[in-house]
């Protein structure tokens, strides 16, 4: 596949300079971009194993005509015939027992998305604040887990509003949206583009819906437009006017959707988590009543004082402890509902695929648990580590034990796993940030 990845970042580079030079600025000419190029390397960057969209098209499909196919997109897309497909819509379970709906675009909707994102990130980059982590490059979960343990133990603690916006992908306003990336990019061809697929609706079996509002969860271009739209809402808010009303030192992480904000007073505390839900209501967002709440969030002083608090936050429960110096710090554990989740998909697993090989359901179940280890294995969290390796090897025993009549007793358990061993417990070198 020919390409000039080396060209396309050499462009983002200098939309990025004008748009860091110029932060009133809204860019009228970005399409031109748009070139072979600009879409090869856009079909270079999706992922061609996933899903497929409402139109059965793969990757090998398309290859088959990579050059042609790509012309008749960036045609469609600068000429303004290009119709975007509705979106497959699947469901996840959550960990509350719910589940979330995900948008699947089809191939040649992913590439034109990225191709747009590919615009657009130079922009609003310079714009994002550094309390915002998450989908945007060179950032990640546990930079945003270091970022708020930092701020809380310099703070020495004190109250964390923990905010949960309910149901943001699937309520986010579209002419609000429209508002915001307005300011920085005024260009009719990308802003046509992006109305065509906030407004292509999903497909769910054979049902078309249409979408009034929200934008799907799965679609290539959906992150950076919710970044945008909860810079605006939320994390310019809050440096620019609530910051300096405050009495006392507050600080604001954000990973998507997921926010905490943490104070030194009590006061600030109530007041900005009383004001919040006006701010959000303003763009048509709503704050979830039960999940949504005000911790206090100090290290207990003597051991019949009350117990702090805790919040969970990217997967994470955060509590006040002690370091082995004996210093108040805070901890971290994997959150229950997390534990839950990956235990009961190893549970399912187990259960469907008892009759695989041994080897290979050992190898599995070690990738798995690596890819737990991996996120999970932040100091402190290595007790978590060691149960959750524990109830697998009891779930996989379980349901081996069930191949045939006979049961499998405790010494046939223990030489299994000797012979087919999982991986042990241990931290990441990834995830070990401050802690």
């Amino acid at each position: 596949m020919h390409r000039n990845p080396t060209g396309v970042y050499t462009r983002q580079q200098r939309i990025a300079c004008n748009a860091r030079s110029h932060p009133e600025r809204a860019f009228t000419s970005l399409a031109h971009h748009l070139d072979l190029d600009w879409l090869l390397e856009a079909y270079r960057r999706i992922r061609k194993d996933g899903a497929v969209g409402v139109d059965g098209q793969t990757a090998a499909e398309f290859e088959a005509d990579l050059y042609g196919n790509l012309e008749r997109l960036r045609e469609a897309a600068l000429s303004g015939r290009y119709r975007a497909p509705p979106a497959r819509r699947v469901y996840i379970p959550k960990g509350d027992g719910t589940k979330r709906p995900l948008g699947i675009p089809t191939l040649s909707d992913k590439i034109l998305q990225r191709a747009v994102a590919m615009l657009l990130e130079p922009i609003f980059e310079q714009d994002f604040l550094a309390c915002s982590f998450g989908f945007r490059p060179g950032r990640s979960a546990h930079q945003a887990l270091d970022y708020l343990w930092r701020n809380a133990m310099r703070q020495g603690g004190g109250w964390v509003f923990d905010v949960d916006i309910q149901r943001f992908f699937e309520t986010l306003d579209h002419d609000r949206l429209r508002e915001v990336i307005a300011r920085r990019v005024s260009d009719g061809v990308i802003r046509r583009l992006i109305g065509k697929w906030l407004n292509a609706g999903v497909m769910e079996g054979a049902q078309w819906y249409r979408t009034r509002q929200g934008t799907p969860q799965g679609g290539v271009i959906s992150p950076l437009l919710a970044n945008a739209y909860l810079h605006a809402v939320v994390d310019e808010w809050f440096d620019r006017e609530v910051q300096p009303r405050l009495k006392g030192r507050a600080f604001l992480v954000r990973y998507a959707d997921d926010l905490v904000i943490g104070f030194t007073n009590e006061v600030d505390a109530r007041r900005v988590a009383a004001v919040m839900a006006k701010r959000l209501d303003r763009y048509n967002l709503r704050l979830h009543p039960e999940k949504s709440r005000l911790v206090p969030f100090r290290a207990a002083r003597r051991r019949a004082g009350p117990r702090p608090g805790s919040f969970d936050f990217l997967g994470f429960t955060h509590y006040w402890g002690r370091s082995r110096a004996g210093r108040p710090v805070i901890l971290r554990k994997t959150a229950k509902t997390r534990v839950r989740r990956v235990l009961g998909l190893v549970n399912q697993w187990c259960r469907r695929h008892r009759h695989w090989p041994v080897a290979e359901q050992c190898d599995r179940l070690s990738r798995l648990l690596r890819g737990h280890y991996a996120y999970y294995g932040v100091i402190g969290n290595s007790r978590s580590l060691r149960q959750v390796l524990h109830a697998v090897k009891r779930l996989w025993i379980k349901w081996l034990g069930r191949r045939s009549q006979r049961r499998m007793n405790w010494e046939t358990a223990q030489r299994l796993l000797q012979r087919y061993p999982l991986p042990p417990a241990r931290l990441s070198r990834y995830a070990s940030v401050a802690g």
